[in-house]
C-alpha cells in the first residue's frame, strides 16, 4: 500500500537497532528494514502500560510494521512481533553485549536513512539467530559479523593475495606460509616487499581463523584456540575501527573469549 486517503502507507519487515524516548509518551524507533534500508518512526504512546505495540518495539525484535511517512519521521500504525531475539541473550551476557555489538554496527554500516541495505539486513538476522542458538561462541559469531559486514561495505581484508601489489605471497589463509605483515591501513596481507612499518604480525592460525569466520567455515573457527580467538578480535575491532572512522562503542563491553 502506498496511497490511501492522501497518506503514504508502506509495510515492512526490520529489526529493532534502538529506541529514543521523545515527550511523555511516545518513542523514536531505528529499525533496519529489508527493503527500505534505515528508518526512523515515531511509535505513538508506546510506554504506556495499554500500548498495544510497545513490547514489540525493543531493540533485538523482528517486526513486521505498517507505517505511513511524515515530513521528518515516519509513524508505526501497526507492529506485528515476527521473533524475539533478544530473549535468548537477556541472560547471557557475552551474547547480549555482542547482540548489541551487532546493533550498533548495523546502524553505522547503513549511515543514510531509506538506502535499501538487504544485504545488512539479512547479515543481522542471521547473525541474532546465531547467537541466540548458542552453538559458537559469542565473540567468534560476533567477529564473523563485523567482517562479513566490512564485506558487503566493500572492505573486506585481503588474505589471499597482497592488499598493495596483488602478489600471491601471502597465503594465510588455506595454508600456514607466506608473509604475516597485517596492515590496517593497507587493507590487509601484505607481502615482504610491501610491508609499511608498523605492521602487525600475528600468528598464521589468526590469519586463517579471519579466513575461516569470512568463510563461514564453522568447524575451522570452533576449533581455534583462545589465544587466536583473542588476537582474531583485536585485529578485526581495530581494522573495523579505522574504516568506520569511529570505534563502536559496545565493543568496549564484549568479553573476549
Amino acid at each position: 500500500m502506498r496511497e490511501n486517503g492522501g497518506v503514504a502507507l508502506y509495510r515492512d519487515d526490520g529489526i529493532v537497532l534502538r529506541t529514543q524516548d521523545l515527550g511523555e509518551a511516545d518513542r523514536i524507533i531505528t529499525v533496519l528494514t529489508r527493503r527500505t534500508g534505515r528508518i526512523r518512526a515515531v511509535g505513538k504512546g508506546v510506554r504506556r502500560t495499554k500500548s498495544r505495540f510497545g513490547a514489540r518495539l525493543e531493540p533485538f525484535t523482528h517486526v513486521d510494521l505498517l507505517l505511513y511517512e511524515g515530513r521528518s519521521l515516519d509513524i508505526v500504525t501497526q507492529a506485528d512481533s515476527l521473533r524475539a531475539y533478544g530473549e535468548p541473550l537477556a541472560s547471557d551476557y557475552p551474547r547480549y553485549t555482542a547482540g548489541v555489538a551487532m546493533l550498533e554496527t548495523a546502524e553505522r554500516f547503513t549511515p543514510e536513512e531509506r538506502q535499501p541495505a538487504q544485504r545488512q539486513f539479512l547479515l543481522l538476522v542471521g547473525g541474532l539467530r546465531a547467537l541466540g542458538e548458542g552453538e559458537h561462541g559469542a565473540r567468534l559469531v560476533l567477529d564473523a559479523f563485523l567482517l562479513r559486514s566490512l564485506a558487503v561495505a566493500g572492505y573486506a581484508p585481503a588474505l589471499e593475495e597482497c592488499a598493495v601489489c596483488g602478489s600471491p605471497e601471502v597465503s594465510a589463509v588455506r595454508g600456514h606460509g607466506g608473509s604475516r605483515a597485517f596492515a590496517i591501513a593497507a587493507g590487509g596481507l601484505t607481502c615482504r616487499s610491501c610491508r609499511p612499518a608498523g605492521a602487525a604480525t600475528p600468528s598464521a592460525h589468526t590469519l586463517a581463523l579471519m579466513g575461516a569466520l569470512l568463510r563461514g567455515d564453522w568447524p575451522h573457527a570452533d576449533a581455534s584456540l583462545p589465544r587466536h580467538q583473542v588476537e582474531c578480535s583485536g585485529l578485526v575491532a581495530a581494522y573495523l575501527q579505522w574504516h568506520l572512522e569511529h570505534s563502536i562503542r559496545s565493543l568496549r563491553h564484549v568479553e573476549h573469549v
